[in-house]
């Protein structure tokens, strides 16, 4: 017998704080706790209702803990998605709608909390580089995607430009997002193209923010969501993983310069399953949030999910006005992403998407009913979740 994930669970409260690099007033624990209880009263919702816990990407804070912090009634599940460049942070609600599918857990939070004081920088990691990149220099996230988008524009022939579009949309809707860390620091061509050279191709505003911050998001069944509120945010579909001898730690796969979410052969991939499972296709999505820590990845993930060409009709598509929102038929990353609004590993994306479906978002998709979120690309696992409003069940 098989539970079916669409329409099981919803998102019925979001919390979204973030800070500037080492500024966070507490440490990630207090940051957590607070997401989480600001994310309680979004809800509605009493914080010692929390029964389930999952958290993305690190951290010392389980079920256990925080449930004592909280004072809940119970702890019924608690777990953890592995990190490595964003590629689990959709997984992560998935798993959440796992549990409550399939009565392991009746209200759950996904979390993240990020202090640098904390833990330190992001802008290197030892866990996730083997030997052979460490021997030849390669010792930084964004050398590592470097790579795979060079090759993405030389050998797949996608244009650079298509980057940069994805860049200034983002900074075009940071300026309509006062909690932005681009707000009121619009970004033009000029701009874009006279910033220095981080590593090939990338150029400084081709990365991502790193900041200080926490976000939580409070899942439940769908019965439950409607009773609490109309615009609920329902997961229609979630997957995750990677083809087969995919991995940023060889790094010599066939598959060189896809972002993780295509199928190999005959074989369904991350983004074919996620269609598949929802019943719909990327025709059927209205707005899209995707992990950018570097424009590059962004983009080859946005192909993977068959929302643009690959190649150098690419360029025709990403457009920075045919992904801003109120003028493309494609907007993306409409609070201005990891890039231009701020990063808590891709956490704050997924509220994002919720807002979307709520019709509160600071760059309203007019009608959004579709709201796609996806997870770190070209990490050496990947994930996406498709959130719909309570008219597409």
């Amino acid at each position: 017998m098989s539970t079916s994930l669409r329409g099981a669970a919803a998102v019925v409260g979001v919390a979204d704080h973030h800070y500037k690099r080492g500024e966070a007033p507490y440490g990630e624990l207090p940051m957590t706790l607070r997401a989480v209880v600001d994310a309680c009263t979004d809800a509605g919702i009493d914080p010692h209702e929390i029964d389930g816990f999952v958290s993305y990407a690190g951290g010392g804070f389980d079920g256990a803990m925080l449930g004592g912090a909280l004072g809940v009634d119970d702890v019924l599940w608690s777990t953890m998605m592995w990190g490595g460049g964003g590629g689990g942070v959709a997984a992560a609600i998935n798993n959440a709608a796992v549990a409550i599918a399939t009565g392991q857990a009746h209200t759950v939070v996904v979390y993240r909390s990020m202090a640098q004081a904390d833990t330190g920088r992001l802008g290197y990691a030892t866990y996730f580089y083997g030997p052979h990149y460490l021997a030849h220099g390669v010792g930084s996230p964004a050398q590592v995607c470097a790579l795979r988008t060079q090759r993405l524009l030389e050998h797949d022939g996608v244009p650079r430009e298509a980057l940069r579009s994805l860049v200034l949309a983002a900074y075009r809707h940071a300026q309509n997002n006062p909690t932005a860390a681009g707000y009121g620091r619009p970004l033009d061509v000029d701009g874009y193209e006279d910033s220095r050279l981080i590593t090939e191709p990338f150029h400084l505003y081709d990365c991502s923010r790193e900041n200080d911050g926490a976000v939580a998001l409070i899942v439940v069944s769908a019965e439950r969501a409607r009773a609490l509120r109309p615009d609920a945010a329902y997961l229609l579909a979630g997957a995750q993983g990677a083809p087969g001898g995919y991995s940023s730690i060889i790094d010599n796969d066939d598959m060189y310069t896809s972002a993780g979410f295509s199928g190999r052969g005959d074989r369904p991939g991350v983004a074919d399953r996620l269609w598949a499972a929802a019943g719909l296709g990327p025709a059927d999505v209205d707005v899209t949030q995707v992990y950018e820590n570097f424009s590059g990845p962004a983009v080859a993930a946005l192909i993977d999910h068959g929302l643009a060409p690959t190649g150098p009709a690419a360029g025709d598509v990403l457009t920075a006005d045919n992904l801003t929102a109120g003028i493309g038929s494609l907007p993306v990353n409409t609070s201005g992403g990891n890039i231009a609004d701020s990063f808590v590993n891709g956490m704050g994306l997924a509220v994002e998407a919720v807002r979307q479906i709520r019709g509160t978002s600071t760059n309203q998709v007019d009608g959004a009913r579709t709201s796609l979120f996806i997870g770190g690309p070209m990490a050496p696992l990947v994930s996406s979740t498709l959130f719909g409003h309570q008219d597409t069940l």
